[in-house]
């Protein structure tokens, strides 16, 4: 919205001079610095045909102010945005305004919008010479492919094609700086991360990132609070979807710790737990496997940040997937052992018969007082060895489907919900398999009571407990309870995906 003028006509012709003033009165500095297309830049410091002209930051001005008022707000803004065909990320036109604005009225006036162009058109240079390689002044098919393995992103060819053309507008195959320029002018940041955001936006790729290595989040969207948005969008979906399968993750402990002893099968295991507490038995456990969602996400997420920071280059450039697996990996591993005490919790309560806790704090304080605080962690070490296979399996088997089903299309750049769905489905049951034996061993641990089996001379240790099981059940014993988990994948990945798509709606995020 515009702000209303003045009432008084004195004080309505005094803002109209003003905006006048300030739509042509240029500082000498300024004018120096858009007299720069003749001169030649043989450091490459600046643009071999120089900065644009002044003449032409004045027509783009006048474009965008639609109503010719010598000011352009956040809503003519963003209809300019849409009339170039860009669109606008979550932020970005807040975020524009901001920077251009110096006087903090919402509003950019010509002054203000030639000072943020030429600034802005020096650092685009420097950044399309980063990813011009070989220096010819044009950006290719390889340096894209480059660049983007670079993020952590590798795309195929027909991809990159696809987002060439978005900005290639001779179709010659290639990115000239005058192309560059004219697609990004309008875009906030010039950093090649963000940039490769906001390219890949225009056309929908989806980079495929899951649980093991948490989002990455451009600068525009921790400024403008997207990222705690998507965060609570990815909690209330994990809190919706592990309601929705808690009876299949019940059966599972169930399985896992008493499914050999009372020789238990799937339907009677389910008899067991109706028979026992009924039908809400069936979601006992769930509460706190809902309350850690919360502390989890935070911890990881803070964690993830500052390893990113650590493992990254001293040149700036943002981190491979090699070393945004480490870093997420390594955050997996501090937010497990921090909210471990639950996990532990969890399977205790999902064990417990009828009347055995009165809830979540007596449970806590029985355990602890009963069996000793170090109770609370038992478990954790074969917890933290799963970590890593379940994260390089998942992580490889999703990139790798999804980049094959987009080799076996060459048209198309976007793979789609189902197919995204179900890679995800694929390599979670893959990441599962290889580390299923390590969380049987967890939940066993979990759930003994130390004292009773070492006077019973059983095994109390990952290492004995991995091998009462195979010298007692054989190697199936390690993946007892693993029907009902593969049953819970895909009902869980799909709920989720509904409703963080909801959620992300709800709260703004497009």
């Amino acid at each position: 919205m515009k702000r209303p003028s003045a009432g008084a006509d004195g004080d309505g012709a005094k803002q109209r001079k003003d905006r006048e003033a300030g739509s042509s009165a240029v500082s000498p500095a300024e004018n120096r610095a858009t007299e720069r297309s003749s001169l030649n830049s043989p450091d490459r410091s600046l643009p071999p045909g120089g900065l644009i002209m002044e003449a032409r930051i004045r027509e783009l001005f006048q474009e965008l102010d639609t109503d010719k008022d010598g000011t352009v707000d956040a809503d003519e803004l963003r209809a300019g945005l849409e009339r170039q065909g860009h669109g606008a990320l979550p932020g970005e036109v807040q975020q524009l305004i901001g920077r251009v604005d110096k006087d903090g009225d919402k509003q950019v006036n010509f002054r203000e919008f030639l000072q943020y162009v030429v600034e802005h058109e020096k650092k685009l240079w420097l950044t399309f010479n980063s990813i011009d390689r070989n220096q010819d002044g044009k950006i290719d098919l390889q340096e894209i492919r480059k660049t983007f393995n670079q993020l952590g992103v590798p795309i195929s060819h027909g991809e990159a094609k696809k987002l060439m053309q978005k900005m290639d507008s001779d179709g010659h195959l290639d990115i000239t700086w005058d192309e560059w320029r004219e697609f990004l002018l309008l875009h906030p940041s010039e950093n090649v991360q963000d940039i490769v955001k906001y390219w890949r936006h225009s056309l929908g790729i989806d980079i495929g990132d899951n649980i093991v290595v948490p989002d990455e989040f451009s600068e525009e969207e921790k400024v403008t609070g997207m990222w705690w948005r998507q965060l609570v969008a990815g909690g209330g979906a994990g809190a919706v979807s592990r309601t929705c399968t808690a009876p299949l993750d019940r059966l599972k402990i169930l399985l896992q710790v008493e499914g050999s002893r009372q020789n238990l099968s799937f339907v009677s295991g389910f008899q067991k737990m109706l028979r026992e507490g009924g039908s809400r038995s069936l979601w006992r456990g769930n509460g706190i496997n809902v309350l850690k969602i919360a502390p989890e996400s935070a911890i990881k997420f803070f964690a993830y940040e500052h390893l990113k920071s650590w493992l990254r280059h001293d040149d700036g450039q943002p981190l491979g997937i090699l070393h945004r697996l480490m870093a997420g990996s390594s955050a997996g591993v501090i937010a497990q052992t921090s909210i471990y005490p639950m996990e532990v919790l969890k399977t205790r309560l999902a064990l417990a018969s009828t009347g055995q806790y009165r809830g979540i704090a007596d449970a806590a304080y029985k355990i602890a007082t009963q069996e000793g605080g170090r109770t609370l962690f038992r478990g954790l070490t074969p917890s933290l060895l799963g970590i890593i296979p379940y994260a390089g399996i998942d992580l490889t088997v999703y990139e790798t489907l999804k980049m094959r089903w987009l080799s076996q299309h060459p048209g198309e750049t976007h793979p789609g919900t189902v197919v995204l769905l179900a890679c995800g489905a694929a390599s979670s049951t893959c990441g599962q398999l290889a580390s299923y034996p390590l969380s049987l061993v967890r939940t066993r641990l979990q759930a003994m009571n130390t004292a009773t089996q070492v006077a019973a001379g059983q095994p109390t240790s990952m290492a004995g407990v991995m091998k009462g099981i195979v010298v007692t059940e054989g190697v199936p014993g390690l993946y007892r309870g693993l029907a009902p988990n593969f049953m819970k994948v895909l009902p869980a990945v799909s709920i989720s995906y509904v409703v963080y798509e909801n959620l992300r709606q709800l709260l703004g995020v497009s």
